[in-house]
């Protein structure tokens, strides 16, 4: 029987999603012989019943394909707006789209809602995890994660050298609000020699202990520091420009933790510090996927068409112990996000090579 499905992209956008995207319809198409449709802008197109025609013929241009090393999504992408304030439409709009299966890449926070949606309306659902944080459960990558790594590692490079030259203390801010992998795989791949991370508790003055120690013992006039955007302010305080405001149970910032971490070293260091802060930003989400994030998504895609194949739904294409795998997306939502695991061995690793990840 010939299936009609469709496919989106929703929250925020990574290298990676276009491999999807090409990965399912090439399947989809030259496997199955299915009709493949995507939904532009996620729930937006389901709310306003959008649906564009897919082929590998659309993007093969006399033997090249773009879509392998193009960024971000040509199914354009959403991440704000109370979508399930709309619920009863989009539920609707599967129906009136003639689909018999739905393929969404997304997150933790957008696959909860998809899921909602499908439970709801009864659909077929297969999702595809990718996120730069990597913080979905019950997999062990995200399309996106690898290629922003590898883009924080080549500033990081680009700094060191910055850093070294100048005898300054650069600190890199990075993406991360609950989870640290970003910081914590970068930060030891990038050589830094303090990361700091959501889930780990660290001290201003034992990170002026280290910084420190780096230049009295090892006589190293200049340090990398990789900041999650999402760590806590710690109470010391020296009343400069980047205090404090106090609402409630969690302190907010009138700056970056990336320059609250540089005014407080500034502060507490036992010698005169120089401090530069680099905040990456949307940078972290562009570029080139890596050749991991190809292939990675190049698998999930064709995993995602066979299970709708099978006839196997609710379920969430994902990667465990060096095997593609399918996991009930209700046990995904129900554990995500997924954070860094304080005793793991990435960051015994980090500690191990003199690292300053916390206390």
């Amino acid at each position: 029987m010939k299936k009609r499905i469709g496919i989106l992209t929703s929250g925020g956008d990574c290298p990676g999603l276009n491999c999807v995207i090409r990965a399912v319809v090439s399947h989809a198409t030259l496997t199955y012989n299915w009709e493949v449709v995507g939904i532009p802008y996620a729930t937006q197109g389901l709310l306003e019943r959008q649906a564009i025609a897919l082929s590998v013929h659309g993007w093969d241009l006399r033997g090249i394909d773009p879509l392998l090393n193009m960024g971000g999504t040509i199914l354009g992408t959403i991440n704000k707006g109370d979508t399930l304030a709309h619920a009863s439409e989009m539920v609707a709009s599967y129906a009136e789209l003639k689909l018999d299966a739905l393929i969404a890449i997304g997150g933790d926070g957008s696959m909860n809602i998809i899921h909602q949606l499908a439970t709801l309306g009864n659909w077929n659902l297969i999702t595809i995890p990718k996120t730069i944080d990597n913080d979905v459960a019950l997999t062990e990558r995200a399309i996106g994660f690898d290629s922003a790594v590898n883009t924080i590692v080549d500033a990081l490079n680009r700094l060191t050298f910055t850093a070294a030259s100048h005898d300054r203390v650069m600190i890199v801010e990075v993406m991360g609000r609950t989870a640290g992998h970003l910081a914590l795989y970068a930060g030891i791949a990038g050589g830094a020699d303090v990361i700091l991370i959501p889930e780990l508790t660290y001290t201003i003055p034992g990170l002026c202990q280290h910084l420190d120690e780096l230049r009295n013992t090892w006589r190293r006039k200049f340090a990398i520091v990789v900041v999650a955007e999402g760590i806590s302010p710690m109470t010391v305080d020296f009343g400069n420009s980047c205090s404090l405001d106090v609402n409630g149970k969690y302190p907010s910032l009138k700056c970056g933790m990336g320059q609250y971490i540089a005014d407080q070293i500034t502060q507490c260091t036992s010698h005169k510090v120089d401090t530069r802060v680099s905040v990456l930003g949307h940078i972290q989400r562009g570029g080139i996927p890596s050749a991991l994030d190809r292939l990675t998504a190049t698998v999930f895609g064709k995993a995602a068409v066979d299970l709708i194949a099978q006839e196997k739904y609710d379920q969430m294409v994902a990667w465990q112990n060096g095997q593609v795998v399918a996991v009930p997306i209700a046990d995904v939502v129900a554990k995500s996000p997924s954070p860094v695991d304080p005793g793991g061995y990435l960051v015994q690793s980090a500690r191990a090579l003199g690292t300053y990840v916390g206390e």
